[in-house]
């Protein structure tokens, strides 16, 4: 079938149009750097914690402070993981493939086909970032009466549950 006419004007748009999604790497790029800046400041909280703890082991009760500091920047560490995939998989998706990440058959880590594998990919990112975070408030709270361990344990089966789902999708 002949490829239709189009007129002048209608052809320009859409060449406008189709080059406008050349802003997404204003995206890409920003969020790759808070990526960069997430891994970062991860690394220099465990550095800190770790320089505080050992610097002076008479302040520090136990070592949950430590544990707590380093589960804070593995939580840091995910959300900037997501930012990563996420800078990656809109650039393949809007831009162009990363035909150097091609090049590795192995690790198709960061290799997106479609939106909706982007947003699943991201999806489970987040949702082992929350479990992380979660795991870091748990440690910092201390029930006081039966109804506060009961809220506790029903929200640690509720994010089992979660995760299971997550995992078994």
């Amino acid at each position: 079938m002949p490829a239709k006419k189009q007129h002048p004007i209608e052809t320009f748009f859409e060449a406008a149009l189709w080059k406008s999604r050349g802003i997404i790497i204003l995206a890409v790029v920003f969020s790759i750097i808070s990526s960069f800046a997430l891994f970062v400041a991860g690394s220099c909280k465990i550095g800190l914690s770790v320089v505080k703890t050992f610097a002076h082991p008479e302040q520090i009760d136990n070592y949950n402070y430590l544990l707590i500091n380093i589960i804070g920047a593995v939580d840091l560490y995910l959300i900037g993981m997501v930012l990563m995939i996420f800078g990656f998989g809109i650039y393949e998706l809007f831009i162009s493939k990363l035909d150097i990440a091609h090049e590795d058959s192995e690790l198709n880590i960061l290799e997106v086909q479609s939106l909706d594998d982007l947003k699943n990919r991201l999806l489970k990112v987040i949702v082992m970032a929350m479990v992380v975070h979660f795991f870091k408030v748990i440690l910092e709270i201390h029930p006081t009466n039966s109804l506060e361990m009961l809220f506790l344990g029903g929200a640690i089966i509720l994010i089992a549950g979660s995760t299971y789902f997550i995992r078994k999708h």
